[in-house]
C-alpha cells in the first residue's frame, strides 16, 4: 500500500493521475499546507523540501522495509519503475521521456509557479516581475507546442513527461491565448479525457473543500525563511 502525501496542487495531480493510471492500491492522507501541516515534524521526516508531495511504499519489495520519497519527479519515476508503466523500457525511450519529465521539474513548473506568484498573489504588482515571468511562460508553452507537432503525446506514447507536466498547462489563469497553441490544446483534450485523469482530479474535488489561498494562508505559504534547527 502506498500512502500518498497530498494537497490539491499541480505536482500533487500528477501523483493521483500516476497512481489512478497503474492502478496501485494507495490512500491519501491529506496535508493541508494552507494551515502549515507541511511543517510538522511528521511530514517533515518524509519531506524536508516542506513541499507536496510525498509518499511512503509500504511494501516496496526486495525485502525491505517502507521507502519513503519526495520530489513529485522522483515519485514519478519511482512508480513507473515499480508498476512497468509509462516509462519505456530500452534506453532510447526512457530518455526520451526522462528529459522532458526534468524539463518540467526544472523549467516549467518553477517558472510558472513564479508567474503564478507575482500576477495572482504577490502583494503589491512589480512590473519587471510580471512581465520577466509571463515570458518565459510563453517561451515554454512555445517550447511543448512545438515539441507536440505532429504528436499525440510529448514522447512516443503517453508518459510519466505527460503527467508531469499536463497539471502545470492552465492557459486561462496563466494569460495565455490558447488559441495560439493548437497541439497544447488538442494534447489537453486528449489526457483530460481519459479515465484515469478523470478520478484523479475528482480526488482533488473531495480534498479541496474550502479555499486554500487567503490572506492568513498566505503567510504560511509566502513568508517562508530559514526553519530553526530542531
Amino acid at each position: 500500500m502506498i500512502e500518498l502525501y497530498y494537497w490539491p496542487t499541480p505536482n500533487g495531480h500528477k501523483i493521483t493521475m500516476m497512481l489512478e493510471e497503474t492502478g496501485l492500491a494507495y490512500r491519501v492522507v491529506p496535508v493541508n499546507i494552507a494551515r502549515g501541516e507541511q511543517f510538522e515534524p511528521d511530514f517533515l521526516a518524509i519531506s524536508p523540501n516542506n513541499k507536496m508531495p510525498a509518499m511512503i511504499d509500504r511494501e516496496p519489495g526486495e525485502g525491505s522495509g517502507p521507502l519513503s520519497l519526495f520530489e513529485s519527479g522522483a515519485i514519478l519515476q519511482y512508480l513507473a519503475e515499480k508498476s512497468g508503466q509509462f516509462l519505456p523500457a530500452d534506453r532510447f525511450g526512457k530518455y526520451g521521456v526522462l528529459q522532458w519529465l526534468f524539463w518540467q521539474m526544472a523549467h516549467l513548473g518553477p517558472m510558472l509557479g513564479q508567474q503564478h506568484h507575482f500576477r495572482n498573489y504577490a502583494p503589491e504588482r512589480i512590473e519587471y516581475a510580471v512581465e520577466r515571468y509571463q515570458k518565459e511562460t510563453e517561451r515554454l508553452y512555445g517550447v511543448l507546442e512545438d515539441q507536440l507537432e505532429g504528436r499525440d503525446f510529448i514522447a512516443v506514447d503517453y508518459s510519466i513527461a505527460d503527467m508531469a507536466c499536463y497539471p502545470w498547462v492552465m492557459p486561462d489563469r496563466q494569460g495565455i491565448d490558447a488559441g495560439e497553441f493548437p497541439n497544447i490544446v488538442r494534447w489537453q483534450e486528449r489526457i483530460r479525457a481519459r479515465p484515469a485523469v478523470k478520478r484523479a482530479y475528482a480526488v482533488a474535488d473531495d480534498i479541496n473543500a474550502e479555499e486554500t489561498i487567503t490572506e492568513e494562508s498566505k503567510k504560511i505559504l509566502f513568508g517562508q525563511g530559514r526553519r530553526p534547527r530542531r
